[in-house]
């Protein structure tokens, strides 16, 4: 056999490149009958998300862990978050409601790279009326920039309510220095217990005493998101905690001298899935 023969033509290679997309597209309405058949079986009509960010975040780790070839990552995890995020507004139709004091951008680009075009996406000026959006709905997602933004209030002590909204994610759930929709944000929904993931917790802190010798000492043990001074009772902090168990950060703040008035938990996300570039250019994690 000559390698004339071995060669695929253009033809041969295109014709290749159809099956695929035929099968690709089969494979997408094979997979919107099994979420027609879960919707029966599950009969989700309560109020809450279907949002389950435990599994999304597993979905998207394999996803960069079994990734290689030309295809860019950022264009594999696109895709990836609009089937996930349409497939779950078929299941329980949502709005997302965002925060846009970061400015309207950044913000309306983390939306439609992480929730698509299908979602309707409903702005807000500031993060408080993002939490009374969410609060008041039947299921929709909050986004809210996870870092202060200047001349914001402690918004995050509008989560504290055993009801109120809480933290169920922190995006993009895989992080590198080049991501289209780099932004850190979190998501935030009515509670959702049975599928919250707690690799990482967040809690609301007010503290008297709070100095630059306190903020040292957390630094050590949790990652202080946010500061807002000025509270009734002092500072408000957001702070974030591996696992699920604050107590030694309270532990710290009391033996750099501040007097912990509150530590309440308002929610938990999947620990950021970070990667960057090897010697040669290549993504690894």
């Amino acid at each position: 056999m000559t390698d004339a023969a071995k060669t695929p033509s253009l033809a041969d290679l295109r014709a290749e490149i159809d099956r695929i997309d035929e099968t690709m597209h089969r494979l997408l309405m094979e997979r919107s009958e099994i979420i027609d058949r879960l919707v029966q079986v599950k009969r989700t009509q309560t109020e809450g998300s279907a949002f389950r960010p435990a599994r999304e975040a597993s979905m998207m780790r394999s996803l960069v862990e079994r990734h290689h070839g030309l295809l860019p990552l950022d264009t594999v995890e696109s895709i990836w978050r609009v089937i996930i995020a349409t497939f779950t507004y078929v299941q329980a139709p949502y709005s997302v409601h965002a925060d846009l004091s970061v400015g309207e951008p950044l913000m309306r680009d983390s939306a439609r790279f992480h929730f698509g075009f299908t979602a309707p996406f409903v702005p807000h000026m500031g993060a408080r009326a993002v939490v009374e959006a969410v609060a008041a709905s039947r299921g929709d997602l909050g986004l809210l920039p996870a870092a202060m933004v200047p001349g914001s209030d402690a918004w995050w002590t509008a989560l504290e309510g055993v009801t109120a909204p809480k933290i169920i994610a922190r995006l993009p759930f895989v992080e590198r220095a080049d991501h289209p929709a780099g932004l850190p944000v979190f998501v935030v929904s009515h509670p959702i217990a049975d599928a919250a993931v707690t690799e990482v917790s967040t809690f609301s802190v007010r503290v008297a005493g709070w100095s630059a010798r306190a903020a040292a000492a957390v630094a050590t043990h949790a990652e202080v998101l946010a500061v807002a001074d000025g509270a009734l009772d002092g500072a408000a902090l957001l702070v974030s905690v591996r696992g699920t168990d604050g107590g030694t950060v309270q532990d710290v703040l009391r033996q750099s001298g501040a007097s912990v008035r509150s530590f309440i938990p308002v929610g938990s996300h999947a620990a950021p899935y970070r990667f960057g570039m090897d010697s040669a250019g290549i993504a690894r994690p």
